[in-house]
């Protein structure tokens, strides 16, 4: 590392802890969850879906495993020194490493902390060496590169790749893409050379998953022609965050009027404090609104797995 990039990580490491320090749950306080998983039962027939936590899932597609955005531990943040610096989660993830099954795929929605969480990469890619193939955000490998891929890969929006006949789909979402402030992102105009941040459309024998990533309220995903089965969408932190995350009602009318969905899963809540929002609001207001939208709920806690079986 160059001496000026340790300067700058350091200082940024020292900020972090001291701006989280008062943010964080203590371990006493982290819930546990009602539902857990469990992958030795699922079926090449079929598709599972697992909330993890936060935009975690584990999904069997026809016998392809796929893991989104992997946040494993305790905390995000700033990874130095072997420690990481940041924000304690609510709720353990559903499953552990120890218990996760060898990943396929690894998706990646952009490079923020609470996505691309480089101890939970490190660890992953550590215990299957060189047999994950890691799709990415463009202009987003960089954070992770030095880790033992199989293939890494950056989608930019509209590209799309096939791996283990899964067809995968980057789309545009409305967000941003720094992991640190000082970089550029395309938010910012930069949309030769900044961060980007990804929506995927994960596809295989006429079936249709889309994996929100993170976003705000946005018409961009109507860009989707292809009928979408299970709409994974982001429902927390959209207070006061509202340019950059989207309300369970949004994420609703996203769902079903842009991608005319018939089922719905909701990430990127219950898992860390990151809006001003109560920590149940945004599932209690989801559940609460989806009877008046055209769309059934698929899962609506933690650890919980939805299943879609051929007949």
């Amino acid at each position: 590392m160059k001496r000026k990039d340790f300067i700058k990580t350091s200082m940024v490491s020292l900020l972090g802890f001291l701006f989280y320090r008062n943010e964080t749950y203590p371990k006493s306080e982290i819930t546990l969850n009602n539902f857990k998983p469990n992958p030795s039962e699922w079926k090449k027939d079929e598709i599972n879906v697992a909330w993890l936590g936060h935009s975690t899932l584990l999904i069997n597609f026809y016998g392809v495993t796929i893991l989104t955005d992997p946040v494993m531990y305790e905390r995000v943040g700033l990874y130095f020194l072997g420690l990481t610096w940041g924000p304690s989660r609510f709720t353990f993830p559903a499953l552990n490493i120890d218990e996760l099954p060898k990943p396929d795929i690894i998706l990646l929605s952009h490079a923020h902390m609470d996505h691309m969480d480089y101890k939970s990469l490190l660890d992953i890619t550590n215990k299957f060496p060189y047999q994950i193939d890691c799709i990415t955000a463009f202009n987003t490998k960089d954070v992770i590169e030095d880790l033992r891929w199989k293939t890494l890969k950056e989608l930019d929006w509209n590209e799309e790749t096939i791996l283990h006949n899964i067809k995968i789909k980057a789309y545009e979402v409305q967000h941003f893409g720094w992991r640190y402030p000082w970089e550029r992102d395309r938010s910012k105009g930069f949309f030769e050379n900044g961060r980007s941040y990804n929506a995927y459309l994960i596809s295989f024998k006429d079936k249709n998953i889309l994996f929100g990533g993170d976003t705000a309220m946005t018409d961009k995903l109507s860009l989707i022609k292809e009928k979408v089965d299970v709409a994974i969408m982001p429902i927390g932190a959209y207070r006061p965050w509202r340019k950059n995350h989207c309300n369970p009602e949004e994420a609703l009318i996203m769902a079903t009027e842009h991608l005319k969905a018939e089922y719905f899963i909701p990430i990127h809540t219950k898992t860390f404090k990151q809006g001003t929002e109560p920590i149940e609001e945004p599932l209690n207001w989801l559940q609460e609104s989806i009877k008046n939208y055209p769309i059934n709920l698929a899962l609506n806690d933690i650890g919980q797995t939805f299943t879609i079986r051929e007949f």
